[in-house]
């Protein structure tokens, strides 16, 4: 088994080409940088702070990249991976800058997210969907209650679980979690499955429907009380260290200060900027599949130009690339095509994540005409990075010859099943449905809270 080497860059993916000697020696990152330079947020006030960041999220990925086909062939809870990221401060990192607290903005968090999964897709995702959770507060609370919530995460370093959309409340079934009044608050009763954080998550967000009142709240769960239980899913075909599972509850308290706000039974009541919640997930996991993609284009690149110089398929070489590590031209043709798929699947999700950066910077006074551009550049970038995520994964573990082992030794298999695992998720076809109609007939999206 290899010794992964660092090659990740954190801008636009591993699309330049490295120094002529890398080969020889550790890879060092090339390409130009995926952090903006004049970011969409206002959180960050100096390039200093965001010079920072890119420092400390590049350190963490090095660290990361090294051992992760290990940790992910061993599958267990990621304890480990979280201690790394608290030591760097990134589960803190998309808070606003204040007394106690050095936060920054979304497309910074975006760019983290995008790195982090480059070098291990689990904890790229683990990461991201606790991003979006840490602004629940802003998105269904008042600025006050956030204010107070975000202070404490941030001081502990809490890493949030769980999930935002609305709870099912279809008759037949009713709801997954149910809340009854009580002394103080409520008591929180059901169980849930979750995509991530559900063994190591230190605070969960959660949607439950009050049985007294049938209004459908979101509320902020401990996951450390006795009346929980989380049973984590084994032998998960991809992103196996993301702590997926289903937990349960048993007369959790859930006081009312913990309750972060109530969403309207009518969808079409919904605020704008609380529909944001979504498409930020979406968007974040996005940045997931986008990372998970050049971070296998970067690590086949390192192990092509480090393996023996071929002959090219044709049986003869024309002299055309004498100085590169390998001569055949079909390689080289393969090898620009995923390039450029790469290149193209990062162009779209920068156009979303600067559009969604306006939307959260316009906060309560988004507009319904501004969420509908967001949504459509939202479903645009998880159409384009699904397609190009999966060709990408796919065509490298032929190039490497993976796809001829049942294990395959050199690890592309796990980039592969990461992806897979992730566009299973959610199919694009709504959401392209959603953009010709938006384009052909100037309809909006719904504004929902459904991903």
């Amino acid at each position: 088994m290899r010794t992964p080497t660092r090659s990740v860059p954190s801008a636009g993916g591993p699309l330049s080409a490295p120094a002529p000697d890398a080969a020889d020696r550790t890879v060092q990152a090339t390409t130009p940088e995926k952090f903006p330079t004049q970011p969409a947020s206002p959180q960050v006030k100096h390039g200093t702070e965001e010079e920072i960041w890119r420092r400390v999220t590049r350190e963490v990925a090095d660290d990361l990249a090294v051992d992760a086909l290990v940790r992910d062939r061993a599958g267990k809870p990621p304890f480990d991976e979280l201690a790394r990221l608290r030591e760097a401060g990134l589960p803190a990192l998309l808070t606003p800058p204040g007394p106690a607290r050095r936060g920054t903005g979304w497309r910074t968090a975006c760019a983290v997210i995008r790195e982090i999964s480059a070098a291990d897709g689990s904890i790229g995702e683990l990461l991201g969907r606790h991003y979006v959770l840490s602004w629940s507060a802003r998105f269904f609370g008042t600025p006050e209650r956030a204010d107070g919530l975000e202070r404490r995460a941030s001081a502990e370093q809490w890493l949030w679980g769980g999930g935002i959309g609305l709870p099912d409340t279809e008759p037949a079934t009713g709801p997954d979690l149910t809340l009854t009044p009580a002394e103080g608050g409520y008591l929180l009763n059901g169980c849930q499955s979750f995509a991530a954080g559900v063994t190591v998550a230190d605070r969960l967000v959660l949607g439950a429907v009050c049985t007294a009142t049938g209004e459908s709240l979101v509320v902020c769960a401990d996951p450390a009380h006795p009346g929980v239980t989380a049973d984590p899913e084994h032998d998960r075909l991809g992103q196996r260290l993301s702590a997926a599972g289903r937990i349960s509850f048993d007369g959790v308290p859930v006081p009312t200060d913990q309750v972060l706000g109530t969403v309207p039974h009518d969808e079409h009541a919904l605020a704008p900027f609380t529909t944001l919640a979504p498409l930020a997930l979406r968007l974040a996991l996005v940045h997931v599949s986008l990372g998970i993609a050049e971070g296998a284009l970067a690590e086949a690149r390192d192990i092509t130009r480090a393996a023996p110089r071929s002959r090219p398929v044709t049986g003869r070489d024309d002299g055309a690339y004498p100085d590169r590590p390998d001569a055949d031209p079909y390689l080289l043709l393969a090898y620009g095509e995923l390039v450029t798929d790469a290149h193209t699947a990062a162009a779209v999700v920068e156009s979303a994540s600067e559009a969604l950066a306006r939307g959260l910077l316009a906060g309560p006074e988004l507009g319904v005409d501004q969420r509908a551009e967001i949504a459509v550049l939202v479903a645009a970038a998880e159409a384009v990075t699904s397609r190009s995520a999966m060709h990408l994964t796919t065509r490298i573990l032929e190039l490497t010859q993976g796809a001829d082992s049942a294990a395959d030794p050199l690890g592309f298999d796990r980039f592969w099943r990461n992806t897979r695992v992730l566009t299973a998720q959610a199919s694009p076809t709504h959401g392209l449905r959603d953009i010709g109609d938006h384009y052909l007939n100037g309809t909006h999206p719904a504004l929902t809270l459904h991903a």
